[in-house]
């Protein structure tokens, strides 16, 4: 019999000692989020810290008490302070409690979730049947969790183009295509659509970028008349994207006028809901989302407005079986049957609608989130951010030097400092200098854009921790470093 006296794993030594040391993270971990408003909002990583985390890996063991004091001493200050009421850059959730808790529990776990007789994708499958009810989707569709919203917009138009492309590109390939198909978006499209595109095959040129109306939204009659064109021309189009919220100013395009036209012309309809789509849960934005439920496919980012803790993207495709004929590969190593018995039994196999085989369990936090909440619930607080978008945007445009520069979509708000007498390339440097100082005094941590050539503060409110008297703060610190910016710059200039 073998000697498991010295047997080696990677379990604890000292159960006890991990066990005592699992509950002070725990515990740690939840008042790290119930204290956010305590700390900045942001804070930079020092070179010292940086350099630190450029060692090389250990050869041997570490006490794991020791290795969790220095996540406390190097990490945990200088992250994304997502949490924290006054984070509003990008666009991201600020998280939930139990949805960092089912983290934990999906890693204790750790299935592989690409598929075989086990729950985790049996809780796939009931999340994506509640979030395609939450769009008007019927049940029987397709979908799947992915990392976020760009592997969900390319998952839906990988199978937007092997549908409408008009013969079998899977097994012929784009040299067999009777012309460059074409795809179409607003030129506010996010970016993730030009690496879909690129990836898939088609090139740059295979995106048409359509110009926009004053409110950011799509130009109908720019889109019809270059689907008209290029199909005079020789392309083949095969989808139009519309916008469910665009990434810079919250734009909602006319999502039933462009059902409407990818009917006519025989298009595939995609969403890009990966900033607003779930807003469909809000009364007061609701009927802005009208037609989304007549897409082919939909991405969302449930890590954003839902605030699942990243990454947690999800795509939804009306017809499962095209979904399914896009991505199904079943080698001899994963053969199954429904009726075989053991492990492998079963058809529910996420990794015939996507790239992954192995996925991990990210189900778990969105099923006890929604479980925890209830729809109704996270729909309050998107109407109350909505709702703060307006506050603010009534505040910026009663004081004096500050200017909206876009029209307020959704819950994004772009404005600019202006105290009158700069050009354009001042302002801009001007307002550059007040995102960074307010950056780096941690009060705010709003990002930035640009539009027609003005640089904007943009303030991204998918945060349920924010409170009004928080825009109040931000407004009270732009103003005030602008004034001493501004008043510096002068001073600078005249001494010259």
């Amino acid at each position: 019999m073998a000697n498991n006296k010295n047997f080696e794993t990677l379990d604890p030594e000292n159960w006890d000692e991990m066990r005592q040391l699992a509950h002070q993270m725990v515990d740690d971990a939840l008042d790290y989020i119930q204290s956010s408003q305590d700390r900045p909002a942001w804070r930079p990583v020092p070179p010292e810290v940086a350099q630190r985390l450029e060692s090389p890996a250990p050869e041997e063991p570490t006490n794991p008490t020791a290795v969790y004091a220095e996540f406390r001493e190097l990490i945990e200050p200088y992250t994304m302070h997502t949490a924290h009421p006054r984070f509003w850059a990008w666009y991201m959730g600020s998280g939930t409690v139990l949805g960092a808790l089912a983290e934990l529990l999906a890693a204790t776990l750790n299935p592989n979730v690409g598929g075989g007789n086990h729950a985790a994708p049996l809780v796939e499958k009931q999340v994506l049947k509640w979030v395609g009810k939450m769009m008007g989707f019927p049940d029987n569709a397709g979908g799947l969790l992915t990392s976020g919203g760009s592997m969900a917009n390319f998952t839906a138009l990988t199978v937007a183009r092997n549908t409408r492309a008009g013969y079998d590109v899977r097994r012929k390939g784009l040299s067999a295509a009777a012309g460059q198909l074409a795809l179409y978006a607003s030129s506010e499209v996010h970016s993730c659509h030009q690496k879909s595109i690129e990836t898939l095959g088609l090139g740059t040129a295979g995106l048409r970028k359509i110009e926009i109306n004053d409110d950011y939204t799509i130009n109908l009659e720019a889109l019809a008349r270059q689907v008209a064109a290029d199909r005079a021309s020789g392309m083949i189009p095969f989808c139009v994207v519309a916008n469910a919220g665009t990434i810079n100013t919250g734009a909602i395009d006319d999502m039933n006028a462009i059902a409407d036209l990818c009917e006519r012309e025989g298009l595939w309809f995609h969403v890009d809901g990966c900033i607003g789509a779930v807003a469909v849960l809000a009364e007061n934005v609701r009927s802005q989302m009208a037609g989304i439920e007549r897409a082919d496919s939909i991405a969302l980012d449930l890590h954003k407005w839902m605030h699942i803790p990243f990454e947690a993207g999800c795509v939804l495709v009306r017809d499962a079986a095209v979904h399914y004929n896009s991505f199904a590969l079943v080698p001899e190593y994963l053969a199954r049957a429904a009726d075989d018995g053991g492990m492998a039994s079963g058809n529910l196999w996420f990794s015939d609608y996507g790239l992954q085989l192995t996925r991990q369990f990210r189900a778990l936090k969105v099923w006890m989130s929604i479980k925890e909440h209830g729809l109704a619930r996270f729909g309050r607080m998107m109407a109350r951010n909505v709702d703060q978008a307006r506050y603010l945007g009534e505040l910026i445009e009663t004081a004096d030097g500050l200017e909206l520069t876009a029209p307020i979509g959704l819950d994004i708000v772009c404005f600019q400092y202006d105290p009158g007498g700069l050009d354009t390339e001042a302002l801009n440097h001007l307002n550059k200098a007040i995102l960074v100082r307010l950056q780096e005094s941690g009060v705010a941590a709003p990002s930035y854009t640009t539009l027609k050539g003005r640089y904007c503060l943009r303030v991204a409110i998918s945060n349920h921790r924010s409170r009004f008297e928080d825009f109040d703060l931000l407004v009270e610190e732009v103003l005030r470093l602008g004034s001493e910016l501004a008043t510096a710059a002068s001073g600078r200039k005249s001494s010259k």
